[in-house]
């Protein structure tokens, strides 16, 4: 299942978060897979990230952020982004329309 959401960035933050999300720390990474994240990309514009994604399921997010080591990562975030009742503030993002223009006959 894809997902996607608009997380919104501090003014000015876009090096930080891009320097930790290059340096991800492999026990986020090693919990994303666990959770059923099996794919992250994001996209900039401004002080906006455009998240988009491919879960397992409707509530793959949701228990991915109630894990330990993303509560610890939203302390590293807190710096970067906007967050609300300990969840980084986002919106998702509703997808309709896709085409996989290689696998159509």
């Amino acid at each position: 299942m894809r997902k996607a959401y608009l997380l919104r960035l501090k003014p000015g933050s876009i090096e930080g978060y891009t320097h930790w999300h290059n340096n991800i720390w492999p026990e986020l990474v090693q919990e994303m897979t666990v959770q059923g994240i099996h794919e992250i990309t994001l996209w900039n514009l401004d002080d906006m990230i455009f998240l988009t994604s491919e879960v397992d399921n409707e509530d793959t997010w949701q228990k991915f952020w109630d894990t330990e080591v993303h509560r610890k990562w939203g302390e590293v975030m807190n710096e970067f982004m906007h967050y609300r009742d300990g969840i980084v503030d986002s919106t998702e993002v509703k997808e309709i329309w896709h085409i996989e223009p290689g696998t159509r006959s």
